[in-house]
């Protein structure tokens, strides 16, 4: 699609995609309702940015294909049945009426490819974690979130619109083995073993890159935590990331979810 039909083109309200439960594999049709849950909780936070920024998923089986939002949707809007997948190459493997974001493929598939626990990869443009990103010395340990986290940070320097497929090596070699980027200047972002896990590890840098902007905003001097409570810290938390505390929030955040608006399942 290029620009001048871009400025023509009307995405469909996503509740005019006829349903595709049935019609794929069950493990399938559960990750969509899980993807399409974490959209609707990152736009439950406000942590989300008009149509821009992305979440996808990977598609269980073993072909490498994933799930990722249709552009032109904003996250509040999105379906199970409206998401689109794509295989590494960023070509649609389904018919969808909707385009898919360049950029959003450019990141995602770095991690898709080369980390095989990267089975859900979020990522942000949120005031705070930009904010943070913006700053020299990245997330401080000010607060608890940030100390429970704060071993598992990697950092990526911005190199411009993700739109370089080169760029692609440099964000696998950044973030190594651990399960959270600072972009520098550009924002935040978090993978996972599944939508939960890595939206408990996206929930928990948010949280902390606001508690940092809060706690610097008033100019008074910080108060640190004594020498290896972070350690320590990070240390106590890491069980609850593999897993646990995701798989305990996760059914009381599906019910918020089917509070909100359990349209996202069709």
């Amino acid at each position: 699609m290029n620009v001048r039909e871009s400025m023509r083109y009307r995405a469909p309200p996503a509740d005019e995609i006829p349903s595709l439960e049935g019609k794929v594999s069950h493990e399938e049709w559960q990750q969509r309702v899980d993807l399409a849950a974490t959209y609707r909780l990152v736009a439950h936070h406000g942590w989300d940015d008009m149509i821009f920024t992305h979440i996808s998923a990977r598609v269980p089986g073993p072909e490498h294909h994933f799930l990722i939002n249709p552009y032109g949707l904003l996250f509040e809007e999105i379906t199970a049945s409206s998401l689109v997948k794509i295989d590494m190459e960023g070509e649609k493997l389904q018919d969808s009426p909707y385009p898919v974001n360049p950029a959003g493929f450019t990141i995602h598939s770095a991690l898709h490819m080369n980390r095989e626990d990267a089975h859900c990869v979020i990522h942000l443009h949120t005031d705070d974690g930009v904010a943070v990103s913006a700053q020299a010395d990245g997330l401080l340990p000010l607060d608890q979130h940030a100390m429970m986290i704060g071993s598992d940070v990697a950092y990526h320097d911005y190199e411009g619109i993700a739109l370089d497929l080169d760029e692609r090596e440099r964000l696998v070699r950044d973030i190594g083995d651990k399960h959270v980027m600072i972009l520098r200047n550009h924002g935040t972002l978090a993978l996972g073993r599944s939508c939960p896990e890595a939206f408990l590890r996206m929930f928990y840098l948010e949280r902390a890159c606001t508690m940092q902007i809060r706690a610097l905003a008033g100019g008074a001097r910080p108060n640190w935590p004594n020498q290896g409570v972070p350690e320590k810290t990070a240390a106590q938390a890491e069980p609850g990331f593999d897993g646990l505390m995701g798989a305990l929030a996760w059914p009381a955040l599906l019910r918020k979810v089917e509070r909100l608006d359990p349209g996202y399942r069709h």
